[in-house]
């Protein structure tokens, strides 16, 4: 079995739907509200877990009950919580506002996700023993940089999600192998609108570029191709959209690890990302190596 390892945030998703997200200085009532556990990290090592993978999590929790739900959502996914942290405090929260369209606005709040700066005695020895591991930007970018420096020098692949996004520094950027923007992350690290512009103009940073685009399925963009190749996504109604570039790219992680080409990966993944956003939640939308491989071959 693979092995991936994710370094990044776990939090708590408060999600109101709504059919219409209010503007500037406007209130409107909602039909419903979850709690429903989440974070980029934590999503994504759900997503691998359940795509197949022996996935171990590294980051923090807070002492609170939340952050007991956290952790028993994650280990009953299948996640290993050895290196999970618990902080003093409270645990990072998202809260998330989902339309009848299926879109949604996140404003997070880091909490217990903002402790973890650097990485711990045996993170490392961890990181040694994955096949991958998953980076985003929902905690402190020291630790990020790190932790992406620590598998490069093992050897491990390095696949980092740029988000929130921000500027992305050298250090970081030098020890990432695959990097996985969406369209509009992309867009504002480049100043590019065109996504193939926008992955051409990023491997001359990274050796690998997959650039999500929703519905339109994925762009991959590496040094060894002449030009860009668009993989397309399932055609599906969406539900709610949250968590599916975590799904994506969860699976797609596995995919890799276990030795798919690129494009049989990425449609892989794709398999996945469809069937997420046909149910509500983040981490509770995640689909199953079955329900992946028979919507993949169906």
């Amino acid at each position: 079995m693979t092995h991936i390892a994710v370094l990044g945030s776990t939090n708590m998703d408060l999600v109101a739907y709504v059919s219409k997200a209010p503007e500037r200085g406007e209130t409107v009532t909602g039909r419903e509200f979850r709690t429903i556990p989440g974070g980029k990290g934590a999503n994504q090592a759900v997503a691998a877990a359940r795509a197949g993978a022996d996935v171990s999590m590294i980051g923090a929790v807070g002492n609170d009950t939340y952050g007991s739900q956290l952790r028993s959502t994650l280990e009953n996914s299948g996640v290993g919580t050895d290196h999970l942290r618990t902080a003093e405090g409270p645990s990072g929260t998202a809260h998330i506002v989902v339309d009848d369209e299926g879109g949604n606005a996140i404003v997070v709040v880091p909490a217990a996700n903002g402790t973890v700066t650097a990485l711990a005695p045996g993170d490392e020895s961890l990181i040694a023993t994955a096949d991958a591991l998953l980076l985003q930007l929902e905690i402190p970018l020291t630790a990020v940089v790190e932790g992406a420096r620590a598998a490069h020098r093992h050897g491990v692949r390095t696949i980092l999600t740029p988000a929130p996004v921000q500027p992305l520094p050298p250090e970081l950027l030098a020890v990432t192998d695959l990097l996985v923007p969406n369209e509009h992350e992309a867009a504002a690290l480049t100043g590019l609108s065109d996504p193939h512009k926008a992955a051409t103009a990023l491997l001359d940073q990274v050796p690998e570029v997959v650039i999500t685009l929703g519905a339109a399925g994925s762009l991959y963009a590496s040094r060894d191709l002449a030009e860009p190749v668009t993989v397309p996504a399932p055609a599906v109604t969406a539900v709610d959209s949250t968590g599916a570039g975590d799904t994506f790219v969860g699976a797609l992680a596995v995919a890799l690890a276990e030795g798919r080409p690129m494009p049989d990966a990425l449609a892989w993944a794709a398999a996945a990302g469809a069937l997420s956003v046909q149910r509500p939640g983040a981490s509770a939308s995640m689909p199953y190596r079955s329900e992946i491989e028979a919507r993949y071959t169906s």
